[in-house]
């Protein structure tokens, strides 16, 4: 064997050995956490309490601080119970920790069910391509195949290298994001809310916390998966019965009846076709069997709810970013998760849904036979590595489960053993709001061009709905208002029929959940009946929510479909000409389409014809506030706006 054949074979075991070696030994677990002195963001809250210098409480989303001293006389909504949480050093130091290496258990299902590692992305390929960057880190890791595959009729070779999006700093072991677990005899990768919501800067090689990462290839990256149908849910797979092949393969429905699973073959060419169309940057984040992918979006989070492109999350502690947090692995990394709830919200009955997603899993543990003489929910019932709760991921059920509530959209909230009821979630809100985008490193604008910029932001009136501290009055406009693409405003609205209250437990309640658990009621009496049916397409319609401006430098492309998308050049107009061909879109000419109709029109143009972003909703329209010429506005004033919400600082 040649000198060069044995170090491609010695780098991916030296850095895998590099990474057991900086393991949690307790659990054999790694995640990358950086330090902070590699973070572009700085903190300002976590300073004043390091200084003792206040004290700072969060009630249900409404914030109380007083001074760092004692309080003399407690204010009675910090009574124990009454859901206030103190924003403490230790609590925040939680919540970073759990957002970077937290999975919650869903490397079982990533790993164990959908395979994002046995097919032609292995391991080996991901800690070969880490090895291979020599310390350099970068913001896109390119992995090599490991054999030849097709998928949406596009040919991948052995070799081939694949643009993951992965992010990984420099001189670190892993991608930002991706955790790994020693158990049953393997390592199983798992991702953690950082995958999604941090990034290398380019420039400077830091960590930006919180910016999107806007060429994560998730779609992919489940395609080239052996049991990615383990995601139809989140597709354009409509009906499972145009999908049965053989009416004899059946399973035994909760009613007693025999029903046809679909061909396993046949489901998996389905979503797939549909997965590889997925925009860089992007996700399917409900299970309505409609493919209309939402950007992943910012963590800049502070003064920003309603929370989610539709605001559902707008109940609950820290104005609804707790049950926002809560989504991502009660409901998206663990489909499972909908078992109890399928035939509410899907029309599909529970045995058929388990079935469907198990019968391909990779693993021989979890794959299941309808041959077994067993239904698919005892089979998984034997296996579940959280006996009681739907799905593998570590959750809790709410106290009304299976009911589903603002708070909890499947009913679940995700707690692991050992922590106390909502605690992980809690500290990851708390940690969010803290979090406050960076300032560019390159050249802005002089004052004199922000202050036309901010005069314009008035005189176009702009500040009716983006207005106060945050840029956002905080409200969730009808769809046919905001005229956006209207699929995903009422991807929640199937919720409606099993609606109930939101309740959760009391704040010391240990988990798992003991039977006499206090149960307390989640404030609701401040929000709008009429905001909670837009947000969950209760109305039949929808809505979207008033984003705030806060770190649009580090957030393009724009609207909630991602689809506003201008790259370097003009001429780089739509999703096709940007992210598709591996083009980051620049923020300045991004932000130009958003407010002039003819730049938006070519982005519009390009975006409809591409018939992957046609299928999965993304098109940029709406939003249709110009300033331009067509309304009376000179080219240095537009110019001068842009730049003026570049600039835009949080507090």
């Amino acid at each position: 064997m040649t000198t060069s054949r044995w170090l491609r074979l010695l780098i991916p075991l030296a850095v895998i050995c590099g990474i057991w070696l900086a393991v949690d030994i307790r659990g054999l677990e790694y995640a990358y956490i950086p330090p902070k002195s590699k973070l572009e963001n700085t903190q300002a809250l976590q300073v004043l309490l390091q200084r003792n210098a206040i004290r700072q409480y969060d009630i249900w989303g409404k914030t109380l601080t007083v001074p760092g001293t004692a309080l003399q006389d407690p204010d009675p909504r910090l009574k124990p119970g009454n859901g206030a949480v103190e924003i403490t050093e230790d609590l925040l130091a939680l919540g970073r920790r759990t957002l970077y290496k937290e999975s919650f258990g869903n490397e079982v299902f990533l790993t164990d069910i959908v395979g994002i590692i046995d097919g032609p992305m292995k391991l080996k390929g991901i800690l070969k391509a880490v090895a291979d960057l020599k310390g350099k880190g970068t913001d896109n890791l390119q992995v090599e195949l490991d054999e030849d595959i097709t998928v949406g009729g596009k040919t991948f070779r052995k070799g081939d290298k694949i643009a993951t999006g992965f992010d990984v700093p420099k001189g670190a072991h892993a991608p930002i994001g991706v955790t790994f677990r020693y158990v049953e005899g393997r390592t199983k990768l798992g991702v953690s809310c950082m995958a999604c919501h941090a990034t290398v800067n380019r420039d400077t090689g830091k960590i930006v916390e919180g910016a999107p990462n806007s060429d994560l290839n998730l779609g992919l990256l489940l395609a080239l998966a052996p049991n990615s149908s383990a995601y139809f849910t989140h597709t354009d797979v409509a009906k499972l019965v145009d999908y049965v092949k053989d009416q004899n393969r059946t399973v035994i429905n909760s009613k007693g009846k025999a029903e046809p699973l679909p061909d396993p073959d046949m489901l998996e060419k389905a979503v797939d076709d549909n997965l590889v169309k997925w925009v860089p940057g992007s996700f399917d984040t409900t299970v309505d069997m409609i493919s209309n992918v939402t950007q992943i979006p910012d963590m800049f989070t502070k003064g920003g709810h309603p929370f989610s492109w539709s605001g559902f999350a707008m109940a609950g502690g820290f104005s609804g970013l707790s049950t926002f947090g809560n989504n991502v692995h009660a409901q998206n990394t663990d489909t499972l998760s909908q078992t109890e709830v399928s035939e509410v919200l899907l029309g599909i009955d529970k045995e058929l849904y388990v079935g469907t997603i198990l019968q391909n899993a990779p693993s021989r543990k979890f794959r299941y036979d309808p041959n077994s003489g067993l239904t698919p929910t005892e089979f998984f019932n034997k296996q579940d590595p959280n006996p009681g709760t739907p799905g593998v991921n570590e959750v809790i059920k709410m106290p009304n489960f299976p009911k589903v509530s603002p708070i909890a959209p499947n009913g679940l909230y995700i707690s692991s053993p050992g922590y106390r009821a909502g605690e992980q979630v809690t500290a990851m809100s708390a940690y969010q709001n803290t979090i406050r985008p960076p300032e560019t490193t390159k050249k802005g604008a002089d004052a004199k061009t922000i202050s036309l910029g901010a005069e314009v932001f008035k005189k176009a009136q702009c500040i009716t709905c983006h207005a106060g501290d945050y840029f956002t009055n905080n409200r969730i406009l009808p769809v046919n208002e905001v005229g956006t693409e209207p699929s995903r405003a009422k991807a929640f609205q199937r919720t409606k029929k099993d609606f109930g209250e939101a309740l959760f437990y009391a704040p010391d309640t240990p988990v798992p959940i003991p039977p006499d658990a206090k149960v307390v009621k989640v404030p609701m009496e401040h929000i709008d009946p009429k905001q909670i049916a837009l947000g969950f397409g209760h109305n039949g319609r929808g809505g979207y929510k008033v984003k705030g401006l806060m770190g649009l430098r580090w957030s393009a492309p724009y609207l909630h479909d991602g689809g506003v998308a201008v790259g370097p050049e003009l001429s780089q107009a739509g999703l096709s000409e940007t992210l598709m061909k591996g083009i980051k879109p620049d923020p300045y000419n991004s932000l130009k389409a958003m407010i002039d109709r003819r730049l938006r029109q070519q982005v519009i143009d390009a975006n409809r014809k591409d018939s992957r972003l046609r299928d999965t909703h993304v098109t940029g329209q709406g939003h249709e506030f110009w300033v331009d010429d067509g309304t009376g506005f000179t080219k240095e004033q537009q110019d001068a706006l842009v730049h003026y919400l570049l600039s835009l600082k949080m507090k």
